[in-house]
C-alpha cells in the first residue's frame, strides 16, 4: 500500500452507504483521483465541513495496485470555496467548471496545467470575478489544453491568417476564415468581438481579464456558443451540469 499526499481540489461527493463518501478529487502531481472517506457522514467526523466542492485542500489518501478507489487519510482545507456557494447560481457554476475536469482530466496520470486552470479561476470567482467571463475562461481553456480548440489566428484549411470575422466548421473542429468556410458549408459566423475574446485568452490571466474591464456580455454570449458546439463534437455529448444550470438559471429568470 502507498501512501500519497499533496493539495488537491475536490470535484465531487457522493454519499455511500450510511456513513461514508466518494470523493472525485484532482490532484496537481497525480491527476484525477476517486477515493474512499470513511465516517465522513459520521457526526464528529475527522474530515469534518472539509469535503466541500472546489475546496481546495491538502490531502494525504493510500493506493493498493489492484483497486482503482483509494483511501483517504485526512484533509486540511487550503482555501474555502466560500461565497462562490452563498447562492443558486454560484452552485451550479461550481458543478458545471468541476464537471469540465472530471471529463477532460486523465486518471493517474499529472494535470498541473489543467489543475493550475481551475485553482486560478476559483481564486478569481473566490475575490469576486464575473461569473460568467470565469465559466467561459475555464471551459476555452480546457478545450484548449486538451488540443481541441487552439488559438483561433491561422486558418487551418489555406493557412491564412484570419481576419476580424471566422467561421466555424460544420464539425465544430475549428475557425475558418470566412473564404474557406464558405466553401465548406460551415454554418456559424464569429465576430471580431469573440474573436478578440480567443485570443486574448492566450496571454492574459482571469483577474488581469477581469481588471482591464471584462467583455460584454453579448460576446460572452457567442464565445460560450462556439465553446458549446466544439465541446459537443468532440464529446459526442453535452455536459450534464450545462444542462442543469442553462434550464435552471432559465426558470429563475422567468
Amino acid at each position: 500500500m502507498k501512501r500519497r499526499s499533496g493539495e488537491a481540489l475536490l470535484l465531487q461527493t457522493i454519499d455511500l452507504h450510511e456513513r461514508d463518501r466518494i470523493v472525485v478529487f484532482l490532484s496537481r502531481d497525480w491527476g484525477l483521483k476517486r477515493g474512499a472517506a470513511r465516517s465522513a457522514r459520521a457526526r464528529f467526523s475527522r474530515f469534518g465541513g472539509e469535503l466541500q466542492q472546489l475546496a481546495k485542500v491538502h490531502l494525504s489518501w493510500f493506493e493498493k495496485p489492484d483497486r482503482d478507489l483509494v483511501r483517504l487519510g485526512d484533509a486540511e482545507m487550503l482555501r474555502s470555496p466560500g461565497a462562490l456557494h452563498a447562492d443558486l447560481e454560484g452552485i451550479l457554476v461550481s458543478s458545471y467548471l468541476a464537471e469540465h475536469m472530471q471529463t477532460f482530466a486523465q486518471e493517474n496520470e499529472p494535470e498541473n496545467h489543467l489543475y493550475r486552470l481551475l485553482d486560478t479561476t476559483v481564486q478569481a470567482l473566490t475575490a469576486g470575478c464575473d461569473r460568467s467571463l470565469a465559466a467561459r475562461y475555464l471551459e476555452c481553456w480546457t478545450l484548449r489544453l486538451s488540443g481541441v480548440f487552439p488559438t483561433p489566428r491561422q486558418c487551418p484549411s489555406c493557412g491564412e491568417a484570419l481576419g476580424d470575422e471566422a467561421v466555424l466548421a460544420v464539425d465544430a473542429a475549428g475557425l475558418l476564415c470566412v473564404s474557406c468556410g464558405a466553401g465548406a458549408g460551415a454554418n456559424r459566423r464569429i465576430g471580431e468581438p469573440a474573436l478578440s475574446f480567443l485570443r486574448r485568452i492566450a496571454g492574459a490571466d482571469l483577474a488581469r481579464l477581469q481588471e482591464n474591464g471584462g467583455f460584454e456580455e453579448s460576446t460572452l454570449k457567442a464565445v460560450e456558443a462556439v465553446a458549446r458546439e466544439v465541446r459537443r463534437a468532440f464529446l459526442g455529448r453535452e455536459l450534464r451540469s450545462y444542462g442543469v444550470m442553462q434550464r435552471t438559471l432559465r426558470d429563475l429568470a422567468s
